[in-house]
């Protein structure tokens, strides 16, 4: 499934989880001018189960799926420490207020309904990427100056 020859870890990951399978296909074909790697997964146990083996940089997560809802499963993911920091973009075809905050609730990073238009998902992504590469950095030099700072404790 992958969509780029490359393994670089520079190559973006991206987790589709929906259990439909044409909206998978149809978000897959969207990405495709996108390098990454893409997984797809068919149901919110499924998707735990990718989160966790793909380490995924971002999840395009469907609400309505069986197992376990999209709702649980981005609780899950920003709840563990492990998948915190995976991006996760909601797309579903619920729409009112109500759902939005519940996925507000369980820590979605963005939202976007359904039907999707391709432009409107190839932006989100694009920047959800671009801030997930920030965020990693971030996170190196806070490791690098910790280390520094770990090493001049011990003389």
């Amino acid at each position: 499934m992958s969509q780029s020859p490359s393994n670089s870890s520079n190559t973006h990951r991206i987790l589709i989880a929906d259990d439909n399978v044409a909206n998978r296909e149809l978000l897959e074909a969207y990405l495709a001018e996108i390098d990454c790697e893409i997984e797809t997964s068919i149901d919110g146990q499924d998707t735990l189960d990718k989160v966790a083996s793909f380490q995924p940089d971002l999840v395009l997560l469907d609400v309505m799926m069986p197992k376990l809802s999209g709702f649980e499963v981005c609780k899950k993911v920003k709840d563990n420490a492990e998948t915190s920091r995976v991006m996760i973009l909601m797309v579903t075809a619920l729409n009112e207020l109500g759902d939005i905050e519940r996925a507000v609730a369980a820590g979605t990073d963005d939202f976007l309904t359904k039907p999707v238009q391709r432009m409107h998902l190839l932006k989100r992504v694009e920047n959800m990427l671009k801030l997930k590469g920030v965020e990693d950095e971030l996170e190196r030099l806070r490791n690098y100056i910790q280390s520094i700072e770990d090493g001049d404790r011990g003389r």
